[in-house]
């Protein structure tokens, strides 16, 4: 049995892919041991994972991407590393920069260091937020790169740094870049949990701008078998969009949720829009479409129902 290194196993992403790896729902991770590596910050939740611990083909590791000290705790049969390990909320990058410029760009490239010292594959999840503001059509993979944020400039550096190790070294390098991600377990922060417990709670939702700001959104469950599909046979130093789903405004998502709740418009509280806020997100993922046979399976309108419902 081969070990894959999973880091930011705890997170959103990361644990929804651990537990798909983990209960046969991903193709060719069937006989893989998924050894998680997390610092478990303010958005990882070990308990997530509670249900593999002690088990043969499970291992959690506590610890920093960011730490070169790191690999020397890694078992010895690696094949492969995913990083899902991020700082991703885009307003606390505007609040913070550095923490983002640290975790997201030193981390990923000690990462890649080890990838590079054991001759193994590196997947390194990114967002189609280092694309920035799409005003009409689809980005591509090879779409110019116009981050925002702090937060997607830093995913954008990584990525490039990424490709220079395949460019230079020879590296086995793939990268994904996903677009919105919604689902069961998502932290809080986030637009959708956010306003549904807000809600919930006879809280006003606040919304930038005019709300009219689009999202291409994507189910986490897709996105994993996406991610499974590019680690498996993603062709080395090729980009892979995973998305190009649901494309709604966030004001569309906040009436769906106002209507499932039965309450009215006017819990919408419109607030003034945050510095750099795209405008439009949309991506092409005919690639991996194409090339992976990967499709989506999941509807947003049927999923936002069961979220509002739990």
């Amino acid at each position: 049995m081969q070990s894959i290194l999973v880091t930011g196993g705890a997170g959103f992403i990361g644990s929804h892919f651990v537990q798909m790896a983990m209960t046969g729902k991903l193709e060719n991770f069937e006989s893989t041991r998924i050894v998680v590596l997390d610092a478990l910050t303010y958005a990882g939740d070990i308990s997530k994972l509670k249900p593999y611990m002690g088990l043969d083909n499970f291992e959690f590791i506590e610890g920093d991407i960011c730490n070169r000290q790191i690999s020397d705790r890694l078992p010895d049969d690696l094949i492969g590393i995913i990083n899902f390990a991020a700082e991703t909320h885009v307003d606390r990058s505007i609040l913070n920069p550095d923490v983002f410029v640290h975790s997201n760009f030193m981390g990923v490239a000690n990462l890649l260091e080890i990838a590079k010292q054991k001759k193994i594959r590196f997947l390194q999840v990114s967002t189609d937020e280092v694309y920035g503001s799409i005003a009409d059509g689809f980005a591509s993979e090879t779409y110019p790169l116009n981050p925002s944020s702090p937060y997607s400039a830093s995913k954008a550096s990584a990525d490039l740094l990424a490709l220079s190790y395949f460019k230079t070294f020879n590296s086995d390098i793939v990268i994904t870049r996903c677009s919105n991600n919604y689902g069961p377990g998502q932290y809080p922060e986030k637009l959708i949990p956010r306003f549904i417990s807000l809600l919930k709670a006879g809280h006003q939702v606040p919304v930038f701008g005019n709300g009219l700001n689009t999202r291409d959104w994507i189910h986490v469950a897709d996105h994993c078998n996406g991610i499974a599909k590019v680690f498996s046979g993603g062709r080395p130093g090729e980009i892979y969009n995973i998305g190009d789903v649901e494309h709604v405004s966030n004001l569309e998502i906040v009436n769906v949720i106002l209507r499932e709740l039965g309450l009215p418009t006017s819990k919408i509280d419109f607030v003034p829009d945050r510095p750099g806020h795209d405008f439009r997100y949309a991506i092409n993922a005919s690639k991996i479409k194409s090339e992976l046979s990967w499709s989506p399976k999941y509807d947003l309108s049927h999923e936002l129902k069961i979220l509002v419902e739990t």
